[in-house]
């Protein structure tokens, strides 16, 4: 990417501030040369079409003064006119017709040429610094201002594609139309030169002030869509809690803010065009008074007075076509503000750098430290050798820091402190909250990894998912949008083949099988010892049963390792451990109570 240091650096969640620009030609260059530093090729080729549609249109233009003197002139006042003389003038403005026609072809397919392929290329761009940035960085972002970057700003920024070659044909066109006028007379022809210097600084003024609605426009758009996403991501949660007038209420305010600006938008851009429509027709009027005291006089034709009138109302309408390209400036530099905000996040360092990678299967923690806020720690100097092949069941009260010490393994997030050792071979966790594509049974659990059906098979039937092979489609049964059409148990094993089809040399389960009911879960637990002898199992638990069956339990309190034991050992010499497991057993008896009860 080009640097443009008028773009702001905050962070991407926090919006994106009008930046301090130059010249707004400079601006246009800017954004031109940015968009398109890797298609300019065909770029030029739309321009180079629109340049020979523009040269075309003013020697028609000036052919009407041939046509007029040469041909309906005599036609009328002698009566005749030569055969020859109309074929040649109608010939070559039929040749001019066809070159010209030729010239919007190659302009308009390598114009959207353009545009379909910056589009692309900028969208892979978002997607790949998305992707290069690591867990961390993506859960203090919003997933629908993101979503807004890839789209809705790529394709607002490269709006100003689609116009800008016509609008380098005008310009030529009054270039090439300001000198024949001026050369056909030079009286009116000064006079309707300088009507174009006015329409232009009209444009002009009309995009400075336009530009401050579509930056505020396109930011509110972009918070729309992440509250819009938010909203519907947490539907459930609203109407259990009866929140749908507060986010209507709130939805209604961003979507008020972003109607406003727009429609200032429309307001001035109605006030300009009407302008843009009056000065011309205006002069044009004074134009044919003084063009008809001019042929009066002998200083010009007919037929140079008809081409000189038809020539300036011929370039009137391109000249909106400027105004159109210009008002899309704003937008598009709003758009790619936005985008360069999101492009010029450094990339942060990948937290699984930071981890040791080891022999073996076996995981080391070593004075690990971890806080979220730099100030409280969540662990507070762990240390614990957790041998290959075993299963550790991670025990603690709620906040001890049991999911914090996974995704450190995991390598989701790096210690403040310390050092954390793992397998070379790889890591695997398997959330509790289990997280499905829309896809099928299959892709979920491939996720595009090369492994055969038998692979996929073996995995489901370890994680007791067998009934994945039962569905109307088999692996290819569409689960719906996150597994919507499982239960909770079943995405739980679905998520767990994910991990297991990948033979990780460390297991991670957060909690992963806590909507599985306990005969269920203990058959899971069996299949993992028998299939991955040799694969180290931490899981996260709070069954007593559960606890019981690992070989041994690591106990976190407040962000420590209190004790790393057997089940039973821990009962017998650790109070605060057997307290917390006749809570564990309290809680699930009642719960079986409630539920037998009938509540």
């Amino acid at each position: 990417m080009d640097p443009d240091p008028v773009v702001d650096r905050s962070a991407v969640g926090e919006g994106t501030v009008v930046p301090e620009r130059g010249s707004r030609l400079a601006q246009a260059f800017r954004l031109l040369r940015a968009l398109l530093r890797h298609h300019k090729r065909l770029f030029f080729t739309a321009v180079t079409g629109a340049a020979v549609f523009a040269a075309c249109t003013v020697a028609s233009a000036a052919l009407v003064s041939k046509i007029t003197d040469d041909i309906i002139g005599p036609r009328f006042n002698e009566g005749s006119v030569r055969a020859r003389t109309v074929v040649s003038i109608l010939g070559v403005l039929i040749l001019l017709g066809v070159i010209r026609a030729a010239g919007v072809v190659v302009r308009r397919t390598w114009a959207g040429r353009t545009a379909w392929r910056v589009t692309e290329t900028i969208s892979a761009d978002v997607v790949d610094a998305l992707v290069a940035q690591p867990v961390p960085w993506h859960r203090r972002q919003s997933t629908g201002d993101l979503i807004t970057r890839a789209g809705v700003d790529a394709e607002a920024a490269t709006a100003i594609l689609g116009p800008m070659p016509f609008a380098t044909s005008v310009i030529l066109m009054i270039v090439l139309a300001g000198v024949w006028l001026v050369v056909t007379d030079v009286v009116l022809g000064l006079a309707a030169v300088c009507v174009f210097p006015l329409l232009i600084m009209l444009n002009l003024r009309y995009q400075k002030k336009v530009d401050a609605f579509y930056m505020t426009a396109q930011d509110e758009l972009g918070q729309l869509s992440s509250a819009v996403h938010e909203s519907f991501d947490g539907v459930a949660v609203v109407k259990s809690f009866g929140a749908e007038a507060r986010e209507t209420e709130r939805l209604s305010a961003i979507a008020a803010r972003l109607r406003e600006a727009r429609m200032s938008a429309v307001r001035l851009r109605s006030l300009f065009e009407s302008l843009l429509d009056g000065i011309p027709t205006a002069v044009n009027v004074l134009l044919l008074v003084g063009g008809a005291y001019r042929v009066r006089s002998g200083a010009m034709t007919i037929g140079d007075l008809a081409s000189f009138l038809y020539m300036f109302v011929l370039l009137v309408f391109p000249l909106r076509l400027i105004g159109y390209a210009l008002s899309e400036l704003p937008h598009s530099q709003a758009g790619w503000d936005r985008i360069r905000a999101l492009l010029d996040q450094p990339i942060e360092p990948d937290p699984a750098a930071t981890q040791r990678r080891v022999a073996g299967h076996g995981v080391t923690l070593r004075d690990v430290h971890f806080s979220h806020d730099g100030e409280r720690d969540v662990l507070a100097g762990v240390d614990a050798d957790i041998p290959g092949g075993r299963t550790v069941a991670v025990v603690g009260a709620t906040g001890s820091g049991k999911t914090t010490l996974l995704h450190l393994v995991a390598g989701l997030i790096a210690p403040s402190a310390g050092e954390v050792a793992v397998p070379a071979e790889g890591v695997a966790l398997v959330f509790q909250e289990a997280f499905l594509l829309a896809g099928s049974a299959r892709e979920n659990i491939t996720l595009g990894a090369p492994v055969g059906d038998e692979e996929v098979a073996a995995a489901l039937e370890v994680a007791e998912a067998s009934f994945v092979l039962a569905l109307p489609d088999g692996l290819n049964t569409v689960v719906g949008e996150r597994g919507v059409g499982l239960s909770g148990g079943q995405r739980q094993r679905l998520a767990l083949a994910r991990a297991l089809v990948r033979r990780p040399a460390v297991l991670l389960l957060d909690d992963t099988t806590s909507a599985l009911d306990p005969a269920t879960e203990a058959k899971v637990l069996r299949n993992l010892r028998a299939a991955l002898a040799d694969t180290t199992v931490v899981a996260v638990a709070s069954r007593p049963s559960t606890i019981a069956l690992a070989d041994d339990v690591l106990f976190l309190s407040g962000g420590r390792v209190v004790a790393h034991g057997r089940h039973h050992e821990l009962m017998a010499t650790v109070p605060s451990y057997r307290t917390l497991i006749e809570a564990f057993e309290h809680d699930r008896e009642a719960m079986e109570q409630r539920v037998g009860g009938g509540e």
